[in-house]
């Protein structure tokens, strides 16, 4: 396997963030690219960044005419609209879309339509879950820093102030232009945004005439094709990472092709503070961690719909084990996967789970 692990060394955030995401994320990504080849099985060309706050992979096995270059140029071309993306939606970069909103004081601006795209999605997903998921977070999350050295929980009256913002009817779009009626209110995307992504550079993959990859941004996995095995082809076979495992240990697997596999977990991202661990999935209606049976959901859908599952994984996981189940049962299209919080696993019939 060639890979080639890119980003900014002026940038000592995120080179540290880099030193201690590379391994347990290169570890899982791993899982899934290794899994039952034969000796014949050709290496993938490989290529890891740096994007949307965590470690990005992307490997591409074949395409139409396959050659070292031509994959390492598709996946370039993939990288750079990962760049354009963060350009648009991060709340954090000066310059984005989603800074000026929040920036504007209630004033309208006019967006990239994709930029749009992802907040209409994410307002529906809002809407749907009355509010249990919400893209207008953003006063919240600011709060929380799950990144720091010494991380600091936030005070009741800052976190009440906070929520006092948060309301996703707050947000109005008329054409391209997105205006917020609350000049408090701050958008967070996210809950949505990589997902959204991902779909996108599966799409650029293909066009690029990949035939066989995978794609991995944090949590979200898409597959393109299957995995060339000697003169076969197999499903990918893609790892769901035991919770709180330090070694990236894996409970299982699922078999993907032209599929897309999306998990949120409460110990993806967390601190301990006084005995206490807060995670990063919060409820909007406290500003504090969401309390669940659940400590994680991983989501499979065909390809195309990794967007969908970003936000709904978050809300099966805040609805909990009996109504979060309920609910991906109907949902179609939709298979999903719940570690519960006192180490059980329930799933859908058709979601595929290999026990380890």
């Amino acid at each position: 396997m060639k890979t080639v692990y890119e980003f900014d060394t002026a940038d000592n955030t995120a080179l540290k963030k880099v030193v201690k995401m590379i391994v347990a994320v290169s570890a899982v990504f791993l899982i899934i690219t290794q899994s039952g080849c034969s000796s014949k099985t050709p290496e993938p060309v490989s290529k890891q960044s740096f994007y949307f706050d965590t470690v990005c992979s992307i490997s591409v096995y074949d395409m139409e005419e396959l050659s070292e270059e031509g994959a390492q140029a598709a996946i370039d071309e993939a990288f750079k609209l990962c760049s354009h993306y963060e350009s648009l939606l991060s709340r954090t970069k000066e310059g984005s879309d989603i800074y000026k909103i929040n920036h504007a004081g209630g004033k309208p601006v006019d967006c990239d339509p994709e930029t749009v795209e992802v907040i209409r999605k994410g307002l529906s997903y809002s809407e749907m879950s009355g509010g249990a998921f919400d893209i207008t977070i953003g006063r919240v999350t600011d709060l929380w820093d799950f990144h720091a050295e010494d991380p600091k929980v936030p005070s009741d009256e800052e976190l009440k102030k906070a929520v006092s913002t948060v309301n996703w009817k707050n947000v109005s779009i008329e054409g391209n232009t997105v205006m917020i009626s609350d000049p408090e209110t701050h958008l967070d995307l996210g809950g949505i945004a990589k997902g959204f992504i991902a779909d996108k550079v599966g799409e650029n993959l293909e066009e690029s005439g990949v035939t066989s990859a995978v794609i991995s941004l944090g949590g979200n996995i898409v597959c393109i094709g299957e995995k060339p095995a000697g003169k076969e082809f197999k499903p990918f076979r893609v790892g769901i990472e035991k919770p709180y495992s330090e070694q990236s240990e894996i409970v299982g697997t699922v078999d993907c092709e032209d599929e897309t596999v999306v998990t949120s977990g409460v110990y993806q991202r967390y601190f301990e503070k006084d005995g206490v661990r807060y995670h990063h999935i919060l409820d909007p209606s406290t500003g504090y961690p969401a309390q669940s049976d659940i400590v994680g959901v991983t989501l499979r859908a065909p390809k195309g719909r990794s967007a969908d599952c970003d936000a709904l994984a978050t809300i099966l996981l805040i609805m909990g084990e009996k109504e979060g189940l309920n609910a991906a049962e109907k949902t179609e299209g939709i298979e999903a996967f719940f570690i519960t919080a006192d180490g059980r696993y329930v799933s859908t019939e058709g979601m595929g789970f290999t026990k380890e």
